[in-house]
């Protein structure tokens, strides 16, 4: 859950960081030097890991701990679809990892992960360029005495023809604010007779969702939610419901595919009070500027596409040596280490561990991630001190899906409750929220994380519902 790879521009980071970064040499570690921590991504779970690491043995110099990165800012991913729906100002929830690395004893470095030397134990990391090309940082060599991998993953756009031409991910804070921006843009256009006409001839704006996994479904929800929004204050002059037209498009036969039937039924339902228009067993075969086609023949129009059909492991994992699933990922073992390298972990979703429960894979979900990020933190410990590693057990503690302001749905798993519970509504909204204000406490601490709820629930008194610019 990291956007540690790609190439996108890079955000200035501050002159004495760059400073310090360039002097970092691959030197072997010397008998008193401290144990050498590198983990690459900065995601929900690799930002919990050095935080945590930083403040009980960064702080201590039983470890130096370090955090790669390709961006100079973290958010919590799961957020992006708020962020594109412009429910969510970025500005507001980003944490810069200099500041997170001054607060909390770990380093940080900008750059992207190229690749491992395993004989050498150094990483290589690409330079960092500014907005304008030029070279922020030079390419680097970074030693490590135990490396971990948490880069997490990549949209999948499955080689459709068009699909990487014409359809918006949201892997990235610079992707969801650029569909913000088309979305608001295509609604101006629309009112004042830019854009298409429906068959009744009033204007029309389509948004079409590609993938009813939980990032499809959230979004469609939220936008319902932004066009009300955006014509209270008068950008538009469109039917919130009648002229804004959203459609969700799914392959399989049933949308939130990776939850139990009644979730899906329900928040079908749901969607379709919202009306959102909702397609099932539709194979997307093409997507073009301004429709997305499938297998059966439906042309749907689209001003705007949204792919959220799937992901994949980066393609940097392939080249590193190590093994790898099918879906890339690097394959570990019980102890979320590398089958042939037990100086390198990785955890997140860009790697496989095993669910020996479900004789499958820890799924790709942020709560895996964050009960990985515990569980190495102890594993760091144990291996610094000379002890045998514990092995990890996933617990799985259920699904959520939030539609925005108008419910939540999901379901409750655990010991607790002696099996399954499907919940929704206002209970459900408040187990959403809580799981993002436990990531703010992982990453701050409780007073931390009160004061930046009463923060932005403050903020939110003095600003509109939607980011209107």
């Amino acid at each position: 859950m990291s956007n540690a790879q790609g190439r996108e521009e890079s955000a200035p980071i501050p002159t004495d960081t760059i400073a310090r970064d360039a002097r970092i040499d691959s030197a072997p570690r010397s008998a008193n030097q401290p144990h050498r921590i590198v983990v690459v991504g900065g995601g929900a779970g690799g930002l919990e890991l050095v935080t945590r690491l930083g403040d009980k043995l960064g702080k201590s110099r039983q470890a130096h701990v370090t955090l790669v990165d390709r961006m100079p800012t973290h958010i919590w991913k799961p957020l992006l679809h708020e962020v594109a729906a412009g429910s969510m100002d970025p500005n507001t929830h980003q944490l810069e990892y200099v500041a997170q690395a001054r607060w909390h004893h770990f380093e940080f470095q900008q750059g992207e992960l190229t690749g491992i030397d395993r004989a050498r134990k150094v990483i290589h990391v690409a330079a960092c360029v500014d907005q304008d090309g030029e070279e922020l940082l030079p390419a680097r060599d970074l030693p490590y005495d135990t490396l971990v991998l948490a880069i997490g993953c990549v949209t999948h756009f499955f080689n459709v023809p068009g699909a990487a031409e014409h359809a918006i991910a949201l892997d990235t804070v610079d992707q969801a604010e650029r569909f913000r921006r088309k979305l608001i843009a295509a609604c101006v256009r629309a009112q004042n007779g830019r854009g298409r006409t429906g068959e009744d001839g009033r204007p029309r704006v389509d948004v079409a969702i590609i993938g009813a996994g939980a990032t499809g479904v959230e979004l469609s929800a939220e936008l319902r939610n932004t066009a009300h929004v955006l014509n209270a204050y008068g950008l538009h002059q469109l039917d919130p419901r009648r002229d804004v037209r959203i459609h969700i498009v799914e392959a399989g036969p049933r949308i939130l595919p990776a939850l139990s039937e009644r979730v899906s039924a329900e928040t079908t339902k749901l969607l379709r009070k919202l009306d959102v228009d909702v397609f099932t067993s539709e194979r997307v075969t093409e997507v073009t500027s301004d429709a997305v086609l499938t297998a059966s023949g439906k042309h749907v129009d689209a001003d705007l596409t949204v792919w959220a059909a799937g992901i994949t492991a980066p393609g940097v994992l392939r080249t590193l040596g190590l093994p790898v699933s099918k879906m890339g990922q690097i394959v570990v073992g019980p102890t979320l280490q590398s089958e042939v390298d037990p100086d390198i972990f990785a955890f997140g979703d860009c790697a496989a561990a095993p669910w020996p429960e479900k004789q499958t894979s820890v799924p790709p979900r942020a709560q895996a991630a964050h009960q990985q990020a515990t569980f190495l933190y102890d594993a760091m410990r144990a291996r610094l001190a000379g002890k045998p590693l514990p092995r990890f057990g996933f617990k799985d503690f259920g699904s959520l899906v939030s539609l925005g302001h108008f419910s939540a749905v999901g379901s409750l798993m655990g010991g607790l409750i002696g099996g399954s519970m499907f919940i929704e509504g206002l209970m459900a909204r408040f187990m959403y929220t809580s799981l993002y204000r436990m990531h703010v406490m992982a990453l701050h601490g409780a007073i931390g994380m009160g004061l930046d709820t009463v923060t932005h629930w403050l903020r939110s008194k003095t600003s509109p519902r939607v980011k209107l610019h």
